[in-house]
């Protein structure tokens, strides 16, 4: 018999169950996971250094990053937010540091150093952990205490956490408690594209506008505003970096457009269009006019050698050659339409996504409890009382950052909190 069964060998399983304990260590609390490994995402997170959470200190500005759960992880992020986790790793002499780009890694760079110290300090608390031990099945019994199943045995709470990640047999139990799941869909992943202008340049990184489109024409379905500091235009629009790989383009512009768009991604069955602006602060008629200007400028020496436009040589290589422009064209020769052409795949070039590829091993779903069955002042079901959820198991997912697993760690925290509150 234990006071509370947290089901999930992750973070927010782990977070959940040693804030739990650190507030009533009385409690008597055991961690179920299914596999042999516990914190398995934790350890190829960040590529292997632990992605632990996002310097963005306002509430109001990290909900901004949740294409899912903005409106109701405001609140939960005012009472546990970044410079809470970030103090409770330091607290535990975890140094951490803050990279450029805002994530937010042990100094070790490892995501083991996490995982040490989650496994001494559930062993200091007395927290059980129970390895190979996959959930059949949890029910409320006659004497309104929690059953849970597992392959061989029984075993009894008062109170059932929930953090089992994009687990689909636990939301089939759940929905048939009554909950409503949400069906997922991938929501992180990259675009597969086979195009002459990108193929062999892998590795090549610009800072680029991407725009998505459905077959050769803007698809009214995906005239939305996205946020997260995007700009809002009527079609689906992501700034930043870009990142050329073998199957086809990655980086943070992408993935926040898998992230944005993952239910109509999903719709579309990922097959559809993306403009690249691979010189976001033009637009080709602006571009036509640089390179008029450029024209005029270099007139004895070959586009196609050109260092005038800041783009990496082989990439501007194939663009010029995707223009129609011959390899030794001067720019005295060049016509009005080589220049329209080759402002055009500078500025608007269109490729054809045929698929997508999970990224690296951080696979994260859109979908899960709908959000309107919990409550996001402690986390507990609407639906079933003493039953409580956090982490990907609702229908909350963030950007690519640091920023999923954050809110697997306000989360658990709060619904750590009410627990330990009710056992007091």
């Amino acid at each position: 018999m234990f006071d509370v069964i947290v089901v999930g060998g992750g973070a927010a399983g782990f977070y959940g169950a040693i804030h739990m304990a650190r507030a009533n260590p009385k409690l008597k609390i055991a961690i179920f996971e299914r596999g042999k490994n516990v914190l398995s995402k934790v350890k190829v997170s960040g590529g292997g250094r632990c992605n632990v959470t996002h310097a963005e200190f306002s509430p109001h500005e990290l909900v901004k990053n949740y294409p899912r759960g903005e409106k109701e992880l405001l609140g939960p992020f005012h009472e546990h937010c970044t410079g809470d986790t970030m103090a409770f790793f330091q607290e535990n002499s975890i140094a951490l540091k803050i990279e450029e780009d805002g994530r937010v890694f042990p100094k070790s760079d490892s995501s083991q150093t996490i995982i040490d110290f989650f496994l001494s300090e559930a062993d200091r608390l007395g927290i059980t952990i129970l390895r190979n031990s996959s959930v059949k099945e949890f029910k409320v019994d006659g004497q309104g205490q929690w059953q849970v199943t597992t392959m061989n045995k029984h075993y009894f709470a008062k109170k059932l956490f929930l953090a089992t990640g994009s687990n689909g047999k636990i939301w089939k139990l759940l929905e048939q408690m009554g909950h409503t799941i949400v069906p997922p869909v991938p929501s992180l992943f990259t675009f597969n594209i086979k195009d002459s202008r990108i193929n062999g340049l892998q590795g090549i990184c610009c800072n680029v506008s991407v725009a998505v489109y459905q077959k050769n024409r803007y698809n009214p379905k995906i005239k939305i505003q996205l946020k997260s500091g995007l700009p809002k235009k009527p079609e689906m629009v992501s700034e930043g970096p870009l990142l050329i790989t073998h199957w086809g383009l990655s980086g943070p512009a992408i993935l926040k457009l898998s992230a944005w768009g993952a239910n109509l991604l999903h719709d579309l069955q990922y097959d559809f269009r993306v403009e690249v602006n691979w010189m976001p602060e033009y637009t080709t008629e602006s571009m036509y006019g640089y390179l008029r200007q450029i024209k005029e400028m270099e007139p004895k020496k070959t586009v196609i050698k050109s260092r005038a436009i800041e783009i990496p040589q082989r990439l501007w290589y194939r663009l010029v050659l995707a223009a129609g422009i011959e390899k030794d064209l001067k720019w005295a020769s060049a016509t009005n339409d080589d220049l329209k052409n080759l402002a055009k795949e500078l500025t608007a070039c269109s490729l054809k996504v045929n698929g997508k590829s999970t990224y690296k091993e951080e696979f994260v779903t859109a979908g899960g409890v709908d959000l309107k069955e919990i409550n996001f002042k402690t986390f507990e079901s609407k639906i079933v009382p003493n039953l409580y959820l956090a982490g990907e198991i609702i229908n909350v997912d963030a950007i690519t950052g640091g920023f999923n697993f954050q809110n697997a760690w306000t989360g658990a925290y709060i619904a750590a909190k009410a627990i330990s509150t009710d056992f007091s």
